[in-house]
């Protein structure tokens, strides 16, 4: 354990903003936690709170209930612990920030989730460039107490090591299933789409978009056209994929991928706005789908 976290972020260089890797694993420092940290975390999450009514899968919004998360100060991993232990085994760890990959898979696999010790300043409200202490914890947290979900997490992990063993491709295959579903999925819910993505929910702007702009597409889960998709990090999502079920990730997550990822080495990549024939595609509003039978 390191007895004085540090703060780790993206290092700017004149080549541009550049990541910053740390594996160190640390006691969370809840008592040094200043009031504006705390007035940070207390304004994210009553922000968050209101846009997410009507938005977020239900599982969601009760999950958050169970943990007793609340905007009044920054959760104590060590209660958070208690509650998520008993439930799906799994335990919150705290860390100074972006882990390499390999560290990150061994971690899900052995049901560890890494948390960010440290909240975003003030003039980051709207924006970073890395997870923190409230996109972890208010974002990933809550469906760790769902135990498909909480399989599915732990699947991921264990795919990921062997992935880190096969080679890059493979990597970069993988991890467009943990964009997709982990931090940027949708789930049909018997109200319409609803949000479950970490990256979605944590993000006023992205919380609106994904749901109510036109432009986005919002198309049927499918594993291997997930692991084609391209994506970005610096704007909204193009594409959303929609999950009937948390179920549904876990079975996807059972197979072996060592030949799908031989089989998508023979394919090309598909840009994050296309929809080609044969996807899935949903209705904005009404939540309704339709298999597309041609390019549109």
């Amino acid at each position: 354990m390191n007895a004085q976290p540090r703060r780790v972020e993206h290092l700017q260089t004149d080549k541009g903003s550049v990541p910053v890797y740390t594996t160190a694993v640390i006691e969370q420092p809840w008592s040094s936690y200043s009031r504006e940290d705390h007035a940070t975390w207390a304004d994210l999450f009553e922000r968050q709170q209101k846009i997410l009514v009507g938005r977020a899968a239900s599982e969601f919004i009760e999950n958050q209930q169970r943990f007793g998360m609340t905007p009044d100060a920054i959760p104590r991993f060590d209660d958070l612990n208690r509650v998520l232990k008993k439930a799906t085994g799994w335990e919150l760890i705290g860390v100074e920030g972006l882990l390499p990959e390999l560290t990150f898979f061994e971690h899900l696999a052995n049901r560890r989730f890494p948390v960010t010790w440290w909240i975003r300043r003030p003039d980051q409200i709207d924006y970073i460039s890395e997870p923190d202490l409230f996109h972890d914890l208010f974002g990933h947290v809550p469906l760790l107490l769902n135990p498909a979900f909480a399989d599915y997490m732990q699947a991921y992990g264990c795919g990921g090591v062997k992935a880190h063993g096969i080679g890059a491709d493979a990597l970069v295959n993988l991890t467009r299933l943990y964009w997709y579903t982990v931090e940027f999925g949708l789930i049909k819910q018997d109200d319409g789409l609803r949000i479950y993505g970490s990256g979605i929910v944590s993000s006023k702007g992205e919380s609106i978009h994904c749901l109510e702009s036109p432009a986005p597409n919002r198309l049927g889960f499918d594993l291997t056209r997930i692991m084609r998709t391209r994506y970005r990090i610096d704007t909204y999502q193009k594409t959303y994929f929609v999950i009937d079920s948390y179920r549904q990730l876990m079975d996807a997550t059972a197979p072996d991928f060592t030949p799908i990822y031989a089989q998508l080495a023979q394919q090309d990549s598909i840009p994050a706005g296309n929809v080609l024939q044969g996807d899935f595609v949903y209705n904005r509003g009404t939540g309704e789908g339709w298999l597309n039978d041609g390019d549109i």
